[in-house]
């Protein structure tokens, strides 16, 4: 079975499309409800079993700090915004990696894993 994500507008629609056209069941949060508050999209990601796809370190404070549930969240730092350069770094970490039930923060060569 395919992961499924949520895709956060602060990310880009670029990268959603890219994750669809690849077979994955991809929400753009920017279609779904623009300027969804954080502790909404991370409820709604939670809600239908998705793992969040965002540049926003706030979650980090949602999951960690205020225990918020979690699907998952993939926290991306990468040095570019390039969406067909970070499409093949996450497709690099899904090959390898079970990404539910994580917080993962995505750079240009590593990426740390902790259980969420």
């Amino acid at each position: 079975m395919k992961v499924k994500f949520l895709v956060d507008e602060c990310t880009g629609k670029r990268l959603s499309n890219l994750l669809n056209v690849a077979g994955y069941d991809t929400i753009f949060v920017g279609d779904w409800k623009p300027s969804a508050p954080d502790d909404e999209v991370l409820d709604k990601a939670n809600i239908e079993g998705r793992v969040l796809i965002t540049d926003d370190k706030d979650f980090g404070e949602l999951v960690f700090r205020l225990e918020k549930p979690s699907s998952g969240v993939i926290l991306i730092r990468t040095s570019t915004t390039n969406s067909a350069i970070r499409m093949h770094l996450l497709e690099t970490l899904l090959k390898s990696t079970n990404v539910y039930k994580k917080f993962i923060v995505l750079k240009d060569k590593v990426f740390k894993i902790r259980d969420a």
